[in-house]
């Protein structure tokens, strides 16, 4: 052990004996404490909160501390902290895998120890390193669905230094080749699963980037080679996977968002968010080396990536995969791979509990679910029939800064996404704060006399703003998105509250409440979301003007409300070339459209309205929020055609039957 790692355990012990040592005092006056002011004691707690304030704050200034110093020792990056617990807890688990096999419904378990993880990485990282050329600070991409070997090639990049690219495997056609373009990919690795959209775009991909490397791997071959304990295996050296320009806010991977570009833009995770940042999330949603964590959410997310996978290995406990989401199995999953914590996105919720009653429903033994989208009219209803105790619902953007979270009991702050104790939030004051938006338009902000923005009034929406800490230098804060600086310079707000500050927009409304607690409203700008996924308006207005140029004189496509269902449905609104075409005509138009679009299923078009011209304002720009508020399924005056993409096959004319059959929720969208 060098003297600085000497150093470091010594402070860490000294911190640790130190909260211990006030836990040891308090503890044995609460009892008595609490017989003779018990019900003052949980009065004060729900308003201020304390208890969840003294599990977080011991926790914080600990890890924090330990980080300083381990940015000091160079040794920040996420693999120190995997080998950690590869020593502390060698023999938990630390992957489960329910595999579907071929019998639906039927799965089977595959578990992988912290030690057994280890290995395999290190054999996987003398093929990449030897075989395949991987070098330390290469962009390198994963295209893989949920699995161990989505994980494995995680590690074995970090271990050898490169950054991973986490592609969504629903990506092909433009959006695919521009995602590889921005981030300097030098090599794709391929999941045999999730290979279609790659070999559907190969010849675009060779065309435009004929350096890129499409590495197509054969799972069980590369499985069976893996799992060979005579296999080579490869360590980097500390001073390559770690060189000395290296610091912790440069990126640990690239996760890609949509954005108002149209195309998709690579948003870096920097190491301190990926590291630390992840740590303290799980500590905050009370993860342990003893909580395994079930993910059904596509690990190419942030939710999954960073809220799951880093934040419950870090803790030394197990990441469980699904390979998809499936309602129907959902909870035979949990129950098999034994999950403490589940993930959610709102729909997600939903979908569960519309299903059948199911008897692991019952068997399981989940504490904690947590995720973002949980609507509050069914927030109790979903807690009570799958007694789960605490909800952590959370905001977090992609290439946010922080996040906020709640860990929620009971019925006090129901629906809440940022809900801490006094003094937490008292602290959180001074990074994150609501702003006040201009009554007429609600995409910008308010500025008073000043030219400065004012904080929002309780129960008003307001977008989010995070504090950046050192202005002149937000890649310290706000890391941004690679490749891309116009993209990244639009998300930073300048003087704000005073001349010279800087803050990073999340582009999302939220609104507080007299308790201080934040909820979430609506996202702002040209994205939606729908069925856990956001899409670009813009990606998909070119794709439809394209499909039909000579025939589609103007485009808008909007996200908008369906009853029952959570985030907002794809709406186009079409202006004609020529508007004398009847209903058969149009609706062979957005058929033909619909073979020529390389859209994933989510991204397309739910419902379209063809008019006669599409509303702008004075100085030219679409009246959006007219559109997102379209009313189904005949418009307000009932007399409006609306065309609607049945099963995601063909476009129709929605009828009043079809109406029906949607809103009874036999026809499923």
């Amino acid at each position: 052990m060098s003297f600085i790692q000497a150093v470091n355990f010594i402070l860490s012990r000294i911190f640790h004996f130190f909260f211990r040592l006030i836990r040891i005092i308090v503890t044995p006056i609460q009892k008595p404490f609490g017989y003779l002011f018990g019900d003052y004691i949980e009065e004060l707690d729900r308003k201020h909160r304390f208890k969840e304030d003294w599990h977080i704050i011991p926790y914080f200034l600990k890890t924090v501390f330990c980080y300083v110093i381990d940015v000091r020792r160079h040794r920040f990056q996420n693999w120190y902290l995997f080998i950690k617990q590869v020593q502390q807890n060698g023999d938990r688990l630390a992957i489960s895998y329910a595999r579907p096999l071929a019998e639906k419904g039927e799965f089977q378990l595959e578990t992988f120890t912290y030690t057994e993880t280890y290995d395999i990485v290190l054999r996987l990282s003398h093929i990449l390193h030897f075989d395949y050329n991987v070098q330390a600070g290469d962009y390198v991409a994963i295209d893989c669905t949920n699995k161990p070997l989505f994980v494995f090639l995680w590690l074995s990049l970090w271990n050898i230094g490169a950054i991973p690219a986490l592609l969504n495997y629903n990506t092909k056609g433009t959006p695919l080749v521009h995602s590889l373009k921005i981030s300097n990919i030098t090599q794709v690795f391929i999941d045999p699963d999730a290979s279609t959209p790659i070999r559907e775009t190969e010849e675009d991909i060779k065309n435009a980037l004929p350096n890129v490397k499409l590495n197509y791997l054969d799972e069980q071959d590369l499985m069976h080679q893996l799992l060979n304990r005579q296999s080579q295996e490869f360590l980097q050296q500390n001073d390559i996977r770690t060189p000395s320009d290296l610091t912790d806010f440069k990126p640990s991977m690239l996760i890609y968002t949509s954005g108002t570009t149209g195309l998709p833009k690579s948003a870096i995770m920097s190491w301190r968010k990926s590291s630390v940042g992840c740590q303290v999330f799980g500590h905050v949603v009370h993860m342990t080396n003893e909580s395994t964590v079930f993910t059904a959410m596509p690990l190419f997310h942030s939710t999954a990536a960073l809220l799951g996978a880093c934040a419950v290995l870090s803790h030394g406990g197990c990441l469980a995969l699904s390979h998809k989401f499936s309602a129907s199995t959902f909870w035979k999953q949990i129950y098999l791979t034994g999950a403490t914590h589940i993930q959610y996105v709102g729909e997600v919720c939903r979908y569960l509990l519309h299903t059948p009653i199911s008897k692991y429903e019952k068997m399981h033994r989940v504490e904690v679910a947590y995720g973002n989208g949980l609507r509050p009219d069914i927030w109790q209803d979903f807690r009570k029939r799958f007694n789960i105790e605490v909800i952590g619902e959370f905001y977090a953007a992609t290439e946010a800064p922080f996040a906020t979270t709640t860990f929620q009991r009971g019925d006090f702050g129901v629906g809440a996404c940022r809900n801490y104790g006094t003094i937490i939030q008292w602290f959180l004051s001074f990074q994150q704060t609501l702003v006040k938006m201009d009554p007429n338009d609600d995409t910008v902000i308010f500025r008073n006399s000043k030219s400065f923005c004012e904080v929002a009034p309780v129960g008003e929406p307001g977008e989010m703003l995070m504090k950046i800490f050192f202005p002149r230098k937000p890649e310290t804060s706000f890391q941004g998105y690679l490749g891309n600086a116009k993209e990244t310079k639009s998300k930073v707000i300048r003087n704000v509250f005073r001349n010279g500050d800087a803050w990073y927009r999340c582009g999302d409304l939220l609104k507080a409440d007299e308790n201080g607690l934040w909820y979430f409203l609506d996202r702002m700008g040209d994205t939606f979301r729908w069925k856990s996924e956001n899409v670009s308006t813009t990606e998909v207005e070119d794709q439809l003007t394209s499909s039909n140029k000579d025939q589609y004189a103007q485009v808008l496509v909007v996200g908008i409300k369906v009853p029952k269902y959570e985030g907002r449905a794809g709406f186009a609104v079409i202006k004609l070339a020529d508007n004398s075409l009847d209903t058969s005509a149009r609706i062979k138009l957005l058929n033909d459209s619909l073979i020529k679009m390389s859209l994933p299923s989510y991204a397309m078009p739910l419902f379209v309205k063809f008019v006669d011209e599409i509303k702008m304002t004075d100085n030219h720009k679409v009246l959006k929020k007219i559109y997102r508020e379209q009313k189904l399924p005949k418009g307000i005056d009932g007399n409006e055609t609306i065309f609607w993409l049945k099963n995601y096959k063909s476009y129709e004319v929605l009828t009043a039957a079809d109406w029906e059959a949607i809103d009874a929720q036999t026809i499923k969208l």
